[in-house]
This record gives C-alpha cells, sequence and structure tokens, in this order.
C-alpha cells in the first residue's frame, strides 16, 4: 500500500490487518507497528490502496525486530 502524507511525500508500506484485536495486540507486541484503522486513514474506504497519514513524514528504521540493512540507510 502506498502511504501518503499531506506533504506530498509517500512510501511504499505493507500492512497486516487482523480482525480479532488480540491478534493484532500479539502482532505488535513481537514486531512493533503503527496501527492502521481503515475507517479514519483511508477515508472511510473512498481512499482505495492509498493510506492517508497524518503529521510530518518520518523515515523508519528499526521496527521491532525488523530493521533496514545499514547498506540501505542512505
Amino acid at each position: 500500500m502506498i502511504a501518503v502524507w499531506n506533504d506530498g511525500k509517500q512510501d511504499q508500506w505493507r500492512l497486516h490487518c487482523f480482525t480479532d484485536r488480540e491478534a493484532a495486540a500479539s502482532f505488535l507486541d513481537h514486531f512493533g507497528g503503527i496501527v492502521f484503522d481503515p475507517k479514519r486513514d483511508r477515508e472511510n474506504g473512498r481512499a482505495r490502496g492509498v493510506w492517508r497519514r497524518q503529521g510530518a513524514y518520518e523515515r523508519i528504521l528499526e521496527m521491532g525486530p525488523l530493521g533496514v540493512p545499514e547498506a540501505l540507510r542512505s
């Protein structure tokens, strides 16, 4: 999915969606992450394939046990 910020910055994101809140909480505990709310973040379903992000863009290099390799951090 493409994440789009108010300033026009775009980034490719991989979303993991859960119907069960407990499963989502377990995933967040292990991997970390950002909670995605389809009604809020996809303009109540009108923004297909786009995640409308709030605030300023900030590159995430580390998230839970996952991280961007040093060679790709430029």
